[in-house]
């Protein structure tokens, strides 16, 4: 059975466009890793556990802050290079990137080594306008850009924002 994960995209309207909320995975491997690196704040679903339950809890874990409250919307599933199912939640709302307190992660590193050590889960999170966060994101994670792109604009009744804006 595939693994499963949820997440939640924060955005907010920016001063030229939707902005949205990335995070960068800490740790050695990721280091100096841009572009196509950062993901949403997500992890594991736990068992019996809902998705937008998790996408909360794994926001909290991941920033060290609540998420903000307000309806969330289904942004819906993604398979990724991985074979992982991940499933998404966009909300409105603010975070302060320079408040980032989230939770560590003990990893070996180099692989195969013997050593462990403590790094930061995720080790900084920013504001991306559309465009840029398609540059940045992962890429089976994009899709959720876009998916959040048609449900805004068809919350304003208006046509889609432009994959590229």
């Amino acid at each position: 059975m595939a693994k499963r994960s949820a997440g939640l995209l924060l955005w907010r309207s920016g001063p030229e466009s939707v902005e949205v909320l990335l995070a960068h995975p800490g740790g050695p491997f990721w280091a100096r890793r841009d572009d196509g690196a950062w993901t949403i704040p997500k992890g594991g679903i736990d068992p019996g556990e809902e998705p937008l339950a998790a996408a909360r809890r794994e926001f909290r874990e991941e920033t060290g802050h609540e998420p903000p409250l307000g309806t969330a919307i289904p942004l819906g599933e993604a398979v990724q290079p991985s074979r992982k199912i991940v499933t998404a939640f966009a909300l409105e709302g603010d975070f302060d990137p320079g408040s980032l307190a989230g939770d560590s992660i003990i990893i070996e590193w180099p692989p195969r080594s013997g050593r462990r050590g403590a790094y930061p889960e995720i080790d900084r999170v920013g504001w991306f306008g559309l465009a840029d966060g398609r540059r940045k994101l992962l890429r089976g994670q994009v899709v959720f850009l876009d998916r959040l792109a048609e449900a805004l604009a068809q919350m304003r009744g208006i046509e889609p924002l432009s994959r590229g804006s």
